[in-house]
């Protein structure tokens, strides 16, 4: 491989604070494009920038209800911003009650399990239609037990998705950002903090606060 091959070259439309995050959207993409959504109900379970962004991919290729989980008020928020249709928070109610006031019968054909929490992937099973499509991005802290006798008996696909695939994820990344003005704008609302390159130190605490979106640093100004 010659010296610049490996290099991505962004188009004029991607500003430089969203090429920064390229990284973490490529994980939402990759998540989001994992099965077909078109027409499609998708439960997501986790809030935080990758599953928010996920929600925004979902919107953009075409799925009919999306349905966001989380236990934080603010990134439910978000998620309604990023488009969902409707929000959990699973610290006060389950998924499956909300179903009939959105007109689902079935459950939901395909899961975007981000969390990595315990909890997430046995109710997300629970609340999944015949032939259900999940793809696992979160990683758990912990082992945990899941229902695989419902997994056989509902003919559910699980799939394991880890980082992004190069330069195909890119590529498609690449192409919803230059043909959605809405995609753009809500990729780049994940973007909570921004910090000159010389406050650092505030830029890494801000970001292990846990807060709601991404902090970047801003190397024009050293």
């Amino acid at each position: 491989m010659l010296p610049g091959e490996n290099v991505w070259v962004h188009h004029g439309d991607v500003s430089p604070e969203v090429g920064a995050i390229f990284d973490p959207f490529g994980n939402a993409v990759h998540t989001a494009l994992a099965f077909s959504v078109v027409g499609e109900d998708v439960l997501v379970t986790g809030c935080g920038p990758i599953g928010l962004m996920s929600i925004a991919v979902a919107r953009h290729v075409g799925a009919r209800f999306i349905v966001a989980s989380d236990v934080s008020p603010a990134r439910l928020e978000l998620a309604m911003q990023m488009g969902a249709d409707a929000t959990v928070d699973v610290s006060r109610e389950r998924v499956r009650d909300l179903q009939p006031r959105l007109g689902m019968r079935e459950g939901f054909d395909v899961g975007f399990e981000m969390s990595g929490s315990a909890k997430a992937l046995p109710e997300m099973i629970d609340n999944m239609n015949h032939g259900g499509r999940i793809a696992l991005l979160g990683l758990p802290s912990e082992p945990f037990a899941i229902d695989w006798g419902k997994v056989v008996t509902h003919m559910l696909t699980l799939k394991g998705i880890y980082g992004r695939e190069m330069f195909e994820t890119w590529n498609s990344m690449s192409a919803m950002l230059q043909t959605s003005p809405v995609l753009r704008e809500r990729v780049a609302s994940i973007i909570s903090d921004r910090y000159p390159a010389r406050e650092w130190r505030a830029a890494f605490d801000a970001a292990a606060s846990g807060g709601v979106g991404k902090v970047i640093l801003d190397w024009t100004e050293i």
